[in-house]
């Protein structure tokens, strides 16, 4: 089962579920041609998705298209349920920077088709994360720079102020429909500039002042 470490404690919690925002931000739905949504998409990712700084992303074997999506997540503290977004921050243990790595070739047939996206978003090494970082300030989250580079050149580079639904709203409306458990991870979305990698990319994330991640795609 994937799990998610606490930075500080080395506590590992294992992780259920991971929920998906997709098209948060808004120059991300416009460069992927689509309209905006009334209310938040939400997919699901796999546990096992999950692979920790020091460990390699292996490219899947199941498309030949992979794209990065570098993301804002928030990990769960305690079982919840209906949550109003007021009262979200009682149910965040912290946040984590991660990395929604989704197959487009295999995400472009399901579309056409209407079937699921399991198969491009939900492989092995699918969501590579960091440590849990404290929660601290709540409002903190909805103004944090975030971005990406692939092998020193910046592909992603902007705020979490540009989400259309925030941190808090997310869970909330994620908690209307999914149980949440601690340990879950819901993922807040992209910005614009998603990619592709190549077997020998060298992937590196930031958010805020402190959180960073770097991986070698094999």
């Amino acid at each position: 089962m994937g799990f998610v470490v606490v930075r500080g404690t080395g506590e590992r919690i294992p992780v259920g579920k991971i929920i998906a925002a997709g098209q948060n931000y808004a120059d991300h739905t416009k460069e992927m041609g689509a309209a905006p949504s009334k209310a938040p998409i939400l997919f699901l990712k796999p546990a096992t998705a999950i692979v920790h700084e020091g460990d390699p992303i292996v490219f899947p074997r199941a498309g030949d298209l992979l794209h990065h999506e570098v993301e804002l997540g928030i990990v769960v503290s305690k079982n919840c349920k209906d949550v109003p977004a007021i009262e979200a921050a009682d149910c965040m243990l912290g946040y984590v920077l991660a990395l929604d790595l989704t197959l487009r070739d295999v995400q472009a047939a399901a579309k056409e088709k209407g079937h699921p996206w399991s198969v491009a978003k939900g492989f092995d090494c699918s969501c590579p994360i960091s440590d849990v970082a404290p929660l601290g300030d709540p409002s903190a989250l909805t103004d944090m720079e975030i971005g990406l580079s692939v092998d020193g050149e910046t592909r992603q580079s902007g705020s979490t102020a540009d989400m259309i639904w925030s941190p808090a709203e997310l869970l909330s409306f994620a908690s209307g429909i999914f149980t949440l458990e601690r340990g879950d991870v819901v993922l807040t979305g992209t910005p614009a500039g998603v990619g592709p990698l190549e077997r020998g990319s060298v992937v590196e994330a930031w958010l805020g002042s402190d959180l960073t991640l770097r991986f070698d795609v094999v």
